[in-house]
Formats: structure tokens, C-alpha cells, sequence
């Protein structure tokens, strides 16, 4: 039984009147109506910010500001201080990546895992075999594998972590699996190594994808002790290209910045011989940012809040109580959890239909089916009004160590505003196809996930 209204939910949403089952959650949610009103309220005072002098330029500055604040509220990051904006989880981590490469030793190691999103294992594959190289420095890449169950081998992982690992990056939740690796073991594990990093401390840094995790569960970075986490907004329910990345204070104020431009520079302060950057966190903010996008996005957090609980945040910029974020995620997340079981539960009576992942998982499902092409089966779910996710959803490495051929699974995903009806659907589909598309339909080929 749901622990959220959905119907009241559903009525805030104008997909449900096109009669789409929205079941592709993982790559994208659904706009609410009042962030698209929103950012109509919002034009007629655009002006760019923190270079103007016009009252609109303030207002916008304050609104832009104010954003970040609630961000920091949401991850429960001690200021605005911890927060930098791009363009995506993807863009987020690679900022990572060009900020510490002056700062890896020839000898050092990182290590991730085969469970990553392409955006956690290509840079750091890139950085260790292409661009490091480049400056006659080795660096090693380590990838630690996962269980037959999808989840993390976390003995695997132990063993790859050394005094020279610098840096560990782990995602918090399998876009492919569902898997939620434990975090705070994954925390310890780093700090064992005894790294010493140039901030004086002795561990590992830790960097989580969070881009399945964030909008799943209330995620406390102070509790986590994560050095770096990212995610994406339009995983939750903003329709706009912005990306987080959080990271320690000391290490924002350390990390040379990922772009050099405009307003990350301090007022006034270059000259032929120098440049002094500006405050955190505009040093890591180079040029013009999205400036309605991350207010919008940040006031579709509030609104998450106001759709669950019998509250009215949004179109505030009051505090926001850590306890109704937590209250919040806790519902949806029950809520979720129910429809993956659902679907799991119908999933397992369709013959020659093999789940991947472990049982406790994010609300998410990735599947095959015994001699049927992925991509026939979205196909021919699409053909039926369910629309799911065919392709290696960008983990590429877990496809490929699975064997399967071509690398690719057919993927369901829930969100807040999906009922048990759209999981019958799904699962009423894949019954009626299974048996007929064994024979039909081109295998495809896979294309790169959204992030």
C-alpha cells in the first residue's frame, strides 16, 4: 500500500492526461506544472547576477544565491560554500578530475568499480591512460568488481585500496543494478589507505555518483563523510540541464578551479602578473551560469517537499527543515520500494525474463529476456503506451562482464507519481511480447544514457 497521495500527486503533472505510462524514470522525471509557471514568473525580471547594479539584477542575484542555500539545505552541506552548479552529474564529475590532475603523483593509483555510470570509470580511465601520460606521470586505474547479485565486492575493493590510492570513486546507487553499495564501509576502506593528500590529511578522498542516490533517499554528506558528491536535477523533476557538485570546503578553497573566466575571479583583482579567484563557491563558477535553471531546480526540492507532505515551501526561500527533507524521502522511498517489488514480483513469473540485481534495490528494474533483442522489447512496450530504457544505460563495464551480447538490458524505473496500475501494465506487456518477439525485430544498438 502507497504511503503518498499519488492521485493528488499525479494532478500536479500534465503527462498523465497523454496517457503515457512513464516508466524510464532513471534517465528523466517529469516536469511539475508550477516549475514550468515558475520559470514564466520568473522572465520578466531576468538579468544576469553578481555584475549588475539594476534592481533586477539584484533581485535575480538574491533569487540565484538563495538557491544554493537550499541545495546545501537538501544534501545537509554546512553553507552554500560546498556547492558548485554545471551542467549535469557527468559535467560535475569531471570538474573533480581537471581540478586535482596537477595534484597526482607519478606512482599514485585511483580506484573505482564495473558497477559505474560510463561518467565514473571514462574520466579516470582517461586521466590515468591518456592525459596523465601525456606529462610523463603513471597513475593506475583500479576497478573493483562487483557480486553475483550486483552488488559491490567490497573485499575486492579493500584489496585495490593502498597508502598511494589517492582517490576512491564509488557511485551510490547502480543506475543498471539498483545496488546501493554501503557507503560508510566504502568511507573506512579509503581512509585506511593513509593517502597524504596536500590539504595535510592521510586517507583517500572519496567521490560519490550520486545521481541515483539523491533522488531516492535523504542523503546527509556530513553523515556520509564524502569528500565529493554529484547528482542532477533533472532526475528530480526539473526540466533544465543542471548538475551538483558538493565537495569539503577545504577542498573547494584548495582545488585549482575545473574553468577559468568570469565571475570566479575576485573583483578587480587581475593584473599581468596575477589573479586572485573569488569567493567560495563562486571560485568554481566560471562565467554565466544557468541562472533560472538552478533557481527553478532548486525550488523544485521545495516542491518535492510541498507534493509529499501538508507543507508550503515552494516559492519560498525559507529555511527548509532538515526533518521534513528526511520525512519526505522516507515516503518516497517506501512508496517507490513498493512498486519495484510489485514489479519484481511479476517480472519473476514471465518465463525466460532475467532481473539483474539484488533484492533490495533502488526503484528500478534492468532485465533480459531468453533469445529476445533489449531493444525489441522496448519497442514493442512502447507499441503498448509503457515507455522503458533499452541499451547499456552507460554501464557499459557491468554489461560487459556480465557477457551479455550485445551489452545492452531493457530497463523499468518508477518515481513518485507512478502507480500500481502502471506497474500492471508494464508487467501485462511484457507477458503479451515475450512469447512473439522472440522472432521479430532488429537487435539495435545501444545509445549513450542520458546523465
Amino acid at each position: 500500500m502507497s504511503t503518498l497521495d499519488v492521485e493528488r500527486i499525479r494532478s500536479h503533472f500534465d503527462f498523465p492526461a497523454t496517457g503515457r505510462v512513464v516508466t524510464n524514470n532513471a534517465a528523466s522525471t517529469q516536469p511539475p506544472r508550477e516549475l514550468i509557471e515558475l520559470l514564466g514568473r520568473l522572465a520578466p525580471w531576468y538579468e544576469n547576477v553578481h555584475r549588475g547594479q539594476s534592481a533586477a539584477s539584484r533581485r535575480t542575484t538574491a533569487l540565484f544565491e538563495s538557491a544554493y542555500d537550499t541545495i546545501a539545505s537538501w544534501l545537509n552541506a554546512p553553507s552554500r560554500r560546498c556547492i558548485a552548479t554545471y551542467r549535469n552529474t557527468t559535467e560535475a564529475i569531471n570538474a573533480v578530475m581537471y581540478s586535482l590532475l596537477t595534484s597526482f603523483r607519478d606512482g599514485d593509483n585511483v580506484v573505482t568499480t564495473m558497477m559505474e555510470h560510463n561518467s565514473n570509470y571514462v574520466p579516470w580511465h582517461a586521466l590515468c591512460r591518456e592525459i596523465l601520460p601525456r606529462f610523463g606521470r603513471r597513475v593506475e586505474c583500479r576497478i573493483a568488481r562487483f557480486r553475483a547479485d550486483g552488488s559491490l565486492d567490497l573485499d575486492h575493493l579493500a584489496s585495490l585500496i593502498d597508502q598511494r590510492t589517492k582517490l576512491v570513486c564509488c557511485t551510490g546507487a547502480s543506475n543498471f543494478f539498483g545496488a546501493k553499495p554501503d557507503l560508510a564501509v566504502v568511507r573506512r576502506l579509503a581512509d585506511a589507505g593513509g593517502y597524504p593528500q596536500p590539504t595535510g590529511e592521510h586517507r583517500a578522498l572519496l567521490l560519490v555518483d550520486g545521481a541515483q542516490l539523491v533522488p531516492t533517499t535523504a542523503v546527509d554528506v556530513q553523515a556520509l563523510d564524502v569528500d565529493y558528491l554529484a547528482f542532477s536535477f533533472h532526475k528530480m523533476l526539473a526540466p533544465f540541464g543542471v548538475g551538483v557538485l558538493y565537495a569539503k570546503e577545504h577542498l573547494l578553497d584548495h582545488d585549482l578551479p575545473f574553468l577559468y573566466g568570469g565571475d570566479m575571479i575576485a573583483e578587480g583583482r587581475v593584473t599581468p602578473t596575477s589573479v586572485a579567484w573569488n569567493d567560495l563557491p563562486w571560485k568554481h563558477a566560471a562565467g554565466t551560469p544557468n541562472i533560472l535553471g538552478v533557481i527553478v531546480s532548486a525550488q523544485a526540492l521545495r516542491l518535492l517537499v510541498d507534493l509529499v507532505l501538508p507543507t508550503a515551501f515552494f516559492s519560498s526561500w525559507g529555511p527548509l527543515p532538515r526533518v521534513a527533507i528526511e520525512e519526505t524521502m522516507t515516503r518516497v522511498a517506501r512508496h517507490t520500494a513498493a512498486l519495484t517489488a510489485h514489479c519484481m514480483a511479476g517480472l519473476r513469473e514471465i518465463n525466460g525474463l532475467r532481473p539483474y540485481g539484488p533484492e533490495q534495490r533502488t526503484p528500478l528494474v534492468a532485465f533480459t529476456i531468453a533469445g529476445v533483442s533489449p531493444f525489441a522489447v522496448a519497442q514493442a512496450l512502447d507499441r503498448q503506451g509503457v515507455e522503458s530504457r533499452a541499451g547499456c544505460h552507460c554501464a557499459t563495464l557491468a554489461h560487459h562482464a556480465l557477457g551479455l551480447d550485445p551489452p545492452a538490458s531493457c530497463r523499468l524505473s518508477f518515481a513518485l507519481y507512478n502507480t500500481f496500475d502502471d506497474v500492471d501494465r508494464a508487467v501485462a506487456a511484457l507477458r503479451t511480447i515475450q512469447p512473439a518477439a522472440t522472432d521479430a525485430l532488429p537487435t539495435g544498438r545501444s545509445t549513450p544514457a542520458v546523465r
